[in-house]
């Protein structure tokens, strides 16, 4: 009953994955007041491999552009470097994402003002907008990253996909909590050491590493059904810990791909690392939730049904591990 509970949260994971996987890391937009009148703009539209979101900067009609640097593709986003002329300032006045209202995706902005405020704010498909002025306080800030974290693994459906297939192999609460905490430490380790640049792992490679690892959960999952054991299903924990190493990189995509300036990445990601926490708490408590929802149905399935997810876990991880293996021999020239 429990692995059914969750059947179709499995499922809904694997459709949603699909039409947003490549759409899940934020664009960046940052603009340096030199005069009163003028700002450099660094535009950071994100992409995935040779795939780029069609999002792009509205600026008021006051503004004009008159400067342009090449662009420039870097790992996860195209940079655009421009000026632009606002007669009378940005001050009280729009920017808009355009496009942004169609994909999953957010872009934060940062504003840096002449008399030393920095403001930040958050663009989202239900709000494409953004109204530059007033100093922002501490806590709106702070807001802004911790929903970046959040969002992040909501939207990163292979780490969910990982996550409940973990729930799935451990039986035990007391395990359950083990083996969840040792995958947050692990990623945690690997999310900093990337944001903080001391290590790097080429995107393509990691995202095919990272769906491996879901595949290698189905068979567990189903010899652990069957009262089979192996490393795993004796030591979870030790298992969630190593591929929590490789989630670690691709939760990092979030905030590596913005180039933050050194001054604020370790505050943005201590509270990018806490909305991520925060969402997978979630996402582990709807589980719970729903297992013991259906438990309270009392239901009974035969046994090639309560085995569904295991294979639904196994079938789109071994979907993903053979997409993304194309990708990397493609960008490798083998094919």
């Amino acid at each position: 009953m429990r692995r059914l509970s969750i059947l179709a949260l499995g499922i809904a994971l694997g459709t949603a994955a699909s039409l947003s996987a490549h759409e899940v890391r934020p664009g960046y937009l940052e603009l340096r007041q030199t005069t009163a009148e003028r700002y450099d703009v660094l535009w950071k539209q994100p992409a995935q491999g040779e795939m780029i979101l069609r999002l792009e900067p509205v600026f008021p009609d006051v503004c004009s552009q008159v400067g342009r640097g090449p662009e420039e593709l870097v790992p996860g986003a195209l940079l655009t470097r421009t000026v632009i002329q606002c007669d009378g300032g940005l001050g009280g006045r729009s920017i808009r994402i355009a496009g942004l209202e169609v994909t999953l995706t957010d872009v934060l902005v940062r504003v840096q003002r002449l008399d030393g405020v920095t403001e930040t704010h958050m663009a989202r498909p239900s709000s494409t907008a953004v109204e530059i002025g007033g100093a922002e306080s501490v806590a709106a800030r702070a807001l802004a990253y911790l929903e970046l974290g959040f969002q992040h693994i909501l939207l990163g459906v292979d780490h969910l996909l990982f996550v409940l297939g973990l729930v799935l192999l451990v039986s035990d609460r007391w395990m359950l909590l083990k083996t969840v905490s040792s995958f947050t430490v692990a990623h945690s380790i690997t999310l900093a050491l990337a944001t903080l640049g001391l290590a790097n792992v080429p995107v393509v490679p990691l995202n095919a590493a990272i769906a491996l690892s879901i595949l290698f959960l189905g068979p567990e999952i189903i010899r652990a059904r069957r009262g089979g054991t192996s490393l795993t299903i004796r030591h979870p924990w030790v298992v969630a810990f190593a591929f929590g190493l490789l989630h670690g990189f691709g939760f990092a995509s979030g905030l590596v791909t913005m180039g933050l300036p050194s001054s604020e990445i370790p505050v943005a990601l201590l509270l990018f690392n806490i909305g991520v926490e925060i969402g997978q708490l979630a996402f582990v408590l709807l589980l719970i939730l729903l297992e013991r929802s259906f438990r309270a149905l009392e239901m009974r399935w035969p046994g090639w049904v309560e085995a569904l997810p295991a294979y639904a876990v196994g079938g789109l991880g071994a979907y993903w591990t053979f997409e993304r293996s194309l990708v990397v021999l493609r960008l490798a020239g083998s094919w």
